[in-house]
């Protein structure tokens, strides 16, 4: 009971000081509910309820979390605005690379996401949800959540934007320039491009043969001409086998740009985090786009409070307690998370503070050494410029 109540107490101390909720019964329920997904690990009001202290029955304290997540007054976005932007301070003056993309829940809801990419894995920043049973959605429904997160960057942070195909929209790269940020997004094969004295062409009659790379810089797409932008045409091989890969970039591009891109599938081990992996999202019984708004803020405080204890672990050089592989085998958030319930198991101490460091990953994970030596794009050396 002691060590709950000590996870509790720092929760409570981390989003009491920075969210945006004026009623203190508000920050004790939230408080309580990410207390209960950390402590139970699964996504079930019942489940949260049990972990709270008091006399109240079990039933009023589920009812009492489920109003909290039907509560129109609470908005997600102004609640994690001032949480996050302090988690995000040590970006000032680096690169943040992120992740637009979106997941489908039970074929009814789609959940968008703009997410920082960040040692194998996401942190949520912005996000979405919709009563929409396709995962394509168009510019006008996620045009918000990318203003928002433009909000919570610090200053002097140089944005890459990376998203998949469903995305490519010339409103979408003309959003990114006019917030100063950079991108690389994938298009589709029949977006038309237009080449200095060359007749238009659609993009897959650009595509060169497997195991070759095609640079084209200083060029127009679409019938609205929209540019100058650079393209990259790849055949790649990844861990899911062979794709084609056609890129657009507001830079010119490289090979680089390939791996650049790559970093974009960090967002999909989000989700699984959020679903099979971690969070059990799809077994809420919750049927309502805003209270599951709601809900995807409990876990984008969990996953940054679980990350940042990850994080502190490896810098503590105290990982090889928690994970058994030689090198790192697991996520920043499982580290955190076995770590967390050793803790409270054992009465251990408690990170207090979130912890995000931006410097490059000093121990990146691999499920064996095989892996380790495979990477993650492969090409041939081959390539040529247009």
């Amino acid at each position: 009971m002691g060590n709950r109540l000590e996870l509790y107490g720092t929760i409570i101390k981390l989003v009491g000081q920075s969210m945006r909720m004026h009623d203190l019964r508000n920050v004790v329920t939230f408080a309580w509910m990410v207390t209960g997904l950390l402590i139970s690990k699964t996504i079930h009001l019942g489940q949260w309820g049990l972990q709270r202290t008091g006399n109240a029955l079990a039933a009023s304290k589920e009812r009492q979390i489920s109003r909290w997540l039907h509560n129109p007054k609470l908005k997600p976005a102004e609640i994690y605005r001032d949480f996050v932007t302090a988690a995000l301070l040590p970006w000032a003056g680096q690169q943040a690379i992120l992740a637009l993309d979106s997941s489908v829940l039970w074929e009814r809801y789609v959940i968008i996401r703009v997410s920082l990419i960040y040692r194998g894995r996401a942190l949520p920043l912005a996000w979405k949800v919709l009563e929409h049973s396709s995962a394509s959605v168009g510019f006008g429904e996620y045009k918000s959540i990318l203003e928002e997160t433009s909000r919570l960057l610090p200053l002097h942070c140089e944005v890459v934007l990376l998203a998949d195909r469903g995305f490519a929209d010339i409103d979408l790269m003309q959003l990114a320039i006019h917030l100063g940020w950079h991108f690389n997004i994938r298009a589709k094969g029949n977006l038309l491009v237009h080449r200095p004295f060359k007749p238009r062409c659609k993009m897959s009659q650009l595509a060169p043969p497997k195991g070759e790379i095609r640079l084209i810089h200083t060029v127009q797409i679409t019938q609205r001409r929209f540019g100058p932008v650079h393209l990259v045409l790849a055949h790649v091989k990844t861990q899911k086998g062979h794709e084609q890969w056609m890129l657009v970039s507001d830079r010119p591009t490289a090979l680089d740009t390939l791996d650049e891109y790559a970093l974009r599938f960090d967002i999909e081990e989000n989700f699984l985090d959020d679903k099979s992996a971690g969070f059990q999202l799809e077994s809420s019984q919750l049927r309502d786009a805003d209270a599951l708004s709601r809900l995807c803020l409990v876990l984008a405080v969990a996953t940054l409070y679980l990350v940042s204890t990850g994080t502190a672990i490896v810098a503590l050089q105290r990982r090889r307690f928690i994970d058994t592989h030689w090198n790192r085998g697991i996520s920043y958030l499982q580290i955190g998370w076995r770590y967390l319930l050793s803790a409270v198991v054992y009465g251990q101490r408690l990170l207090t503070h979130l912890w995000l460091d931006p410097e490059p990953d000093p121990q990146p994970v691999y499920a064996s050494r095989k892996q380790a030596r495979t990477p993650t794009v492969s090409y041939s050396a081959i390539y040529f410029y247009d």
